[in-house]
């Protein structure tokens, strides 16, 4: 005999539902970990074909250490679920997986391709990087506006350039300088932080085949 297995993942507690034979067999909640999902799912799901949940912020996490446990995960499509997860009357956590463990069951779903941990790590350097170059700009933005204000036009310079008109144009207003160094000061960690991650993602480009053919 086989079991289908529906996890309806939330940040604290996932949802578990099991169905066999076409009937729900056990259905319960546990702390959303993979180690304690799949201690529940060995106790009350031996025999586990394929145990499905939809995509979001966990499930390239769930997938590798569910798959790292010998457990048949597969990640759905959330958008392709929906619509049969809307049609359950009262719309809870435990209803949603009773509805994963049917679609698991009939083989109504979309599979997605999880990416490996090496290139979402990739894309989290690539993001990080993103990030911290726009709030650098948002800041020197932030800071020549403000300047503008006072009278003080800061020139089209980028790096220590820009830092250096930004203190010349200061110099002797104290005042105005007591409010604006601390930005200008975070302007530079920022800008300092984004650095790093630059170099991080060249060296890894320059460790990638197809970065490398690209160039």
């Amino acid at each position: 005999m086989c079991e289908y297995i529906g996890l309806d993942v939330s940040l604290k507690e996932t949802a578990i539902s099991v169905r066999r034979d076409g009937k729900r067999v056990w259905r319960g909640k546990c702390p959303s970990k993979p180690s304690a999902i799949s201690e529940v799912l060995r106790r009350h799901a031996p025999a586990a074909q394929r145990i499905v949940f939809e995509t979001g912020p966990l499930s390239v996490w769930f997938f590798h250490a569910l798959s790292k446990e010998g457990l048949p995960a597969i990640c759905i499509d959330a958008r392709h679920a929906k619509a049969a997860l809307d049609m359950a009357p009262n719309k809870t956590d435990a209803n949603g997986a009773d509805g994963l463990a049917h679609l698991a069951e009939v083989g109504f779903y979309r599979e997605v391709r999880v990416k490996g941990f090496d290139s979402m790590l990739t894309r989290t350097l690539v993001a990080a990087r993103t990030r911290l170059v726009r709030i650098a700009t948002e800041l020197s933005n932030q800071i020549r506006g403000l300047m503008k204000t006072f009278g003080l036009v800061v020139p089209r310079r980028k790096g220590g350039r820009f830092e250096g008109e930004v203190r010349r144009l200061l110099s002797g207003r104290e005042d105005l300088a007591s409010i604006l160094m601390p930005v200008l000061e975070a302007w530079r960690s920022v800008r300092t932080r984004a650095a790093e991650l630059t170099r991080q993602v060249l060296a890894t480009a320059r460790q990638s085949g197809a970065c490398r053919l690209l160039m």
